[in-house]
């Protein structure tokens, strides 16, 4: 679905199996066409085996149970060996990790795509390996080692890397529901390498009971979304619709790659927002919890004034981070504070561009910060330090200063138009 989103956007298919053909691996045919789901059209990627006939752009793809093909799609079925012991390719079309990483390192692929895709492999051993309790160096991949997941990961840092997006957000992943069978008989959606993979990410499960995120879809989102949750501000330029094996009749199986510029030019980053309400701590210990939360990674840190239960007059904390901080910005309200629970939420923030000028004035050179938007500038403002600096050493008031500054930045900013 990847590969059929990536290819819809225009990836050339040409380049794409001029890329999977430098593997040296004999992975069949490549092909790809148009299909609907649910009334939405989409490419639909398929991966032919050598033996099948390839069907023209213009013979629809049939919908199919994924899992009821020979090898379920991205599922890993490890085997203990001797860490000496070198698999060689089976007549399945297997291959064990040290194969493919050798095949990964003569491709075509950039030195970084070369890299990232022998950690995508990596990682999903070790998911693997956590999951059935041996150590990474005994999981021989049986079905992640088949020629349909090598395509499939290697295709799509390929076409990732074609696309050169800045940066990559997903939305919150549908995992799906009821069960799957895989080489270890029928097992619980998400399947456990999933789950594993899955790990930090916001999923939820809607609409049809069945696998709606394979451990190689995981695998591929979870590397490359730098943040989950909801659709930032951007200007949209292009949409592909990248289809599965499945058609359902009132739920669309596709993917959708959304492709834009980010709006008003500035910095839009995900953050998180944790807040608490206290109404029995000691007030002195404000100040130092302060101090600690700016320690452990806050961006912001606030106190209002509220009236809570029992008509108590309170203090709502309040701490913006990064998500990744989030964890520990909660121990610290919980050790440090009388709180016996918290509330967070994530959300998008979006920053001006700022930069720091010196402007020569009377009382000597002070700094001002600049912010701007789409290259319009929106606000100046002198730092306080320099002008209550210069307020210090010229016996002036600070606000005089402060104006001093302003009209010498003002009429600087007259001059250069």
């Amino acid at each position: 679905m990847v590969l059929g989103a990536l290819l819809d956007l225009g990836l050339p298919l040409e380049g794409l199996r001029a890329a999977l053909g430098s593997l040296a691996i004999d992975h069949g045919t490549i092909a790809a066409r148009k299909v609907l789901r649910a009334g939405i059209a989409a490419t639909k990627f398929a991966l032919v085996e050598p033996e099948s006939p390839v069907p023209s752009p213009q013979s629809p793809i049939p919908a199919v149970d994924a899992h009821a093909r020979a090898h379920a799609h991205g599922h890993a079925h490890p085997h203990p060996h001797r860490n000496d012991q070198v698999h060689p390719s089976d007549a399945a079309g297997h291959h064990s990790l040290r194969e493919i990483a050798d095949s990964i390192d003569r491709s075509a692929l950039s030195a970084a795509g070369r890299r990232r895709a022998k950690d995508l492999f990596e990682r999903l051993a070790e998911a693997e390996a956590a999951v059935h309790a041996i150590p990474v160096d005994q999981v021989h991949l049986h079905e992640v080692g088949a020629v349909d997941s090598i395509v499939d990961i290697v295709g799509a840092v390929y076409g990732l890397e074609w696309l050169g997006a800045t940066r990559i957000v997903s939305s919150p992943l549908n995992v799906g529901s009821g069960t799957v069978r895989c080489a270890h008989g029928i097992l619980p959606v998400p399947a456990p390498a999933t789950t594993r993979l899955l790990t930090g990410v916001p999923i939820y499960a809607r609409g049809v009971p069945t696998e709606l995120t394979t451990p190689t879809g995981a695998l591929v989102v979870t590397a490359y979304a730098e943040s989950f949750g909801g659709m930032p501000a951007m200007r949209v330029t292009q949409v592909g619709y990248g289809a599965g094996d499945k058609d359902f009749a009132d739920h669309p199986n596709v993917l959708r790659l959304m492709v834009g510029d980010e709006a008003g030019n500035g910095a839009i980053e995900r953050i998180v927002s944790i807040e608490c309400e206290i109404d029995d701590m000691n007030p002195q210990l404000f100040g130092p919890l302060m101090d600690r939360l700016y320690g452990a990674g806050a961006l912001d840190v606030y106190y209002a004034a509220v009236q809570m239960k029992k008509n108590r007059p309170g203090t709502l904390v309040t701490v913006l981070a990064t998500p990744d901080r989030r964890d520990a910005l909660c121990g610290v309200l919980f050790a440090d504070t009388t709180t016996i629970g918290v509330r967070y939420v994530e959300m998008d923030r979006e920053r001006l561009q700022r930069e720091v000028r010196s402007i020569a004035t009377p009382v000597g050179p002070i700094r001002v910060k600049v912010a701007t938007r789409d290259g319009r500038i929106m606000n100046a403002s002198p730092e306080f330090e320099d002008c209550a600096r210069a307020a210090a050493a010229s016996g002036l008031p600070i606000k005089d200063v402060q104006a001093i500054a302003t009209k010498a930045w003002l009429e600087r900013d007259r001059a250069a138009e």
